[in-house]
């Protein structure tokens, strides 16, 4: 292969991806570390690329801001997972959960694998999921909300209260000691009924939710216990169940 043409392979690899380790290109174009770096030193010499520890990345003006992104949402990732996995711990066989649309809840369903649970939910781009798991699953119909893929309003809550739940997961956009807030007010009102109808009620909010107030609270501190992966501040001792997941 021409350098050239590695070339054009790295920089469209970091169209995509944003980022691209030494590692990777030696891999995927089959070459010898000495030619990947030669390659990634004749990118940034033409300030085509910026080299970072392990690899490189593309020159933008936003190159430093970039980066601090992509690690901090990496990092949310990370919290995310560890949350799910933890709540996944009170789920058993038979139970009928609720589950909230949102990035943290979604990451609950791979631990759904091979339990015998019937699943309710407003996310929209879960099904598959649950589908791929063989999961008994229940989409709320109602209204659509594109942005974040799920079905609010009154048909969708009308259409829950049907329901009893032995456990709700619970997402939010933010919590303070006023209580859980999301920026929607259909969503809320769905969110309200969901927990009224669980036996057990978990909010799973990273600590980026914390002090974060949005346009409409829809549940109290007391509602149900939080799981999170960061120990609150003291003032929320007595306001708040709370789990840290490790």
């Amino acid at each position: 292969m021409l350098n050239v043409e590695r070339e054009k392979f790295i920089i469209d690899y970091l169209k995509e991806n944003g980022i691209i380790k030494l590692q990777n290109i030696i891999e995927l174009l089959n070459i010898s570390e000495a030619t990947a770096r030669r390659d990634l030193s004749n990118l940034e010499k033409r300030q085509i690329v910026k080299r970072v520890h392990g690899g490189a990345v593309l020159v933008t003006e936003n190159t430093d801001k970039d980066l601090h992104i992509h690690h901090r949402d990496r990092l949310a990732k990370i919290e995310k997972e560890k949350i799910a996995k933890y709540a996944s711990k009170y789920l058993k066989n038979e139970d009928c959960i609720f589950l909230d649309a949102g990035t943290t809840t979604e990451k609950l369903i791979k631990y759904l694998k091979n339990k015998d649970i019937k699943v309710v939910t407003n996310g929209i781009n879960f099904i598959k999921q649950l589908e791929e798991l063989n999961i008994e699953a229940y989409l709320i119909g109602g209204k659509i909300k594109y942005k974040t893929s799920c079905s609010v309003g009154y048909t969708a809550v009308k259409f829950l209260e049907n329901f009893n739940f032995d456990i709700v997961f619970m997402g939010a956009n933010g919590f303070n000691e006023e209580g859980y807030s999301t920026p929607d007010i259909e969503e809320a009102t769905l969110k309200q009924t969901a927990i009224s109808r669980g036996k057990k009620v978990f909010f799973l909010c990273d600590s980026s939710k914390l002090e974060k107030s949005s346009f409409i609270k829809f549940a109290t501190l007391d509602s149900g216990v939080l799981i999170t992966d960061k120990k609150l501040p003291n003032k929320y001792n007595k306001l708040i169940k709370v789990e840290v997941a490790e």
